[in-house]
């Protein structure tokens, strides 16, 4: 294991969505200034208290992070963009805890957005990994949809996933999110609609995939004696891991970096996998879900199909997975989609999930995945949330 401070003296508090919608004109500033405003009023902390800010957004470019600080009328001391999409909210905090840990900050703004419109999708996809577009598009192929389903078929074939499987994932996601105000989608899933919805790039259907769409997601850091001063609810970060271009060796991703360091992660933790309450998993399609169970230690590889086929992965099933409903049911707002199982599990923890309450839960792990190229993801990273003690 790592030698490493751990994260002790450390809050995470103020869990913020600025509610999702399909289409947006609005740039992605107003998202984050949104998400800010929201972040000031529900914690009592001045906008002139908030000394750090760490951003994350795909379409925010030309800006970065230090725009937004005039746009804005903000003032840091500590500044981070980090670029790592779904692996996002995890990095995010890491770094943003560390800043307060060594006094570089003492309030941090931890904030992602995404505006999403016919041109900013397009804008975004073409720019989004020069490396994969110039692999991908001379095959006629373009965007994450045919690159998941490369991803997926590989999977199926290696170690006998159904789509039925998959299909589980997303069944028991849908039930969460009608428990979820802020999901887009409000109608229930069935098994046979997930099998019988039309094919995108075999063998991803419709319901395997998410939907883009605006919005925020965001939260507080701070020390723990600043949050019981503020009389915030908050939770504390037991142990978090980051790793990026794991397992390159591999001709096509079937594993991700969470099994490099997942012993690192639950010995920070001091806790056994089967001791968590809840998880959250990235979810841009349910094949990677399934890598996450494997790659995290509920199973071993390859076990992933018979795992969820054992399972009930709803808010009050044996295993809560994507208690909101995670991205294919609520919808991915960019790079919000890394801050969402985030957002989510800080509810969780602090009683603030009200009907999708997970029954007596203390401890959740969010597991974030970013950066896709044309047959793996690049960025993989977990953090353990607990109530303080």
């Amino acid at each position: 294991m790592s030698r490493r401070q751990n994260y002790e003296g450390v809050a995470v508090a103020v869990p913020i969505t600025v509610p999702y919608v399909r289409y947006s004109t609005r740039s992605a500033h107003w998202f984050i200034g949104q998400a800010l405003e929201a972040l000031v009023k529900a914690s009592g902390v001045a906008k002139e208290e908030i000394d750090g800010l760490c951003l994350s957004s795909f379409s925010l470019v030309p800006d970065t992070a230090v725009g937004v600080t005039q746009h804005l009328g903000l003032s840091p001391r500590w500044l981070d963009h980090v670029p790592t999409g779904g692996a996002s909210g995890v990095m995010c905090l890491r770094r943003a805890a560390r800043a307060v840990q060594s006094g570089d900050a003492d309030v941090v703004a931890c904030v992602a957005a995404d505006t999403n419109h016919v041109d900013s999708f397009r804008q975004t996809l073409g720019s989004f990994s020069n490396f994969a577009r110039d692999a991908t598009y001379p095959y006629g192929s373009g965007g994450p949809n045919s690159i998941f389903a490369f991803i997926t078929a590989n999977y199926m074939r290696t170690f006998g996933a159904r789509r039925e499987d998959f299909g589980r994932i997303a069944v028991d996601q849908r039930t969460n999110a009608l428990a979820n105000a802020n999901a887009l989608f409000k109608k229930p899933l069935t098994l046979d609609e997930y099998m019988g919805a039309r094919p995108i790039a075999d063998p991803i259907h419709l319901f395997d995939c998410v939907m883009p769409c605006a919005g925020a997601e965001a939260f507080l850091v701070m020390s723990e004696e600043r949050a019981r001063d503020l009389g915030l609810a908050h939770v504390v970060i037991r142990g978090a891991i980051e790793r990026h271009n794991a397992f390159a060796e591999d001709p096509i991703m079937v594993r991700g970096g969470w099994r490099v360091d997942r012993a690192d992660l639950y010995a920070q933790a001091g806790i056994a996998p089967t001791d968590l309450d809840l998880i959250q998993t990235y979810d841009d399609y349910p094949v990677i879900v399934m890598m996450q169970f494997e790659d995290l230690g509920f199973c071993e590889k390859g076990e992933g199909p018979e795992f969820v086929r054992a399972h009930r992965t709803t808010f009050d099933g044996d295993f809560p997975n994507n208690t909101s409903g995670g991205q294919l049911s609520s919808g991915q707002a960019g790079a919000a989609g890394g801050f969402l199982g985030m957002t989510e599990t800080i509810r969780q923890l602090t009683d603030q999930a009200g009907a999708r309450a997970v029954k007596d839960a203390n401890l959740g792990l969010v597991a974030g995945f970013g950066m896709v190229t044309y047959d793996r993801c690049l960025c993989t990273g977990a953090v353990i949330l607990g109530r303080p003690t």
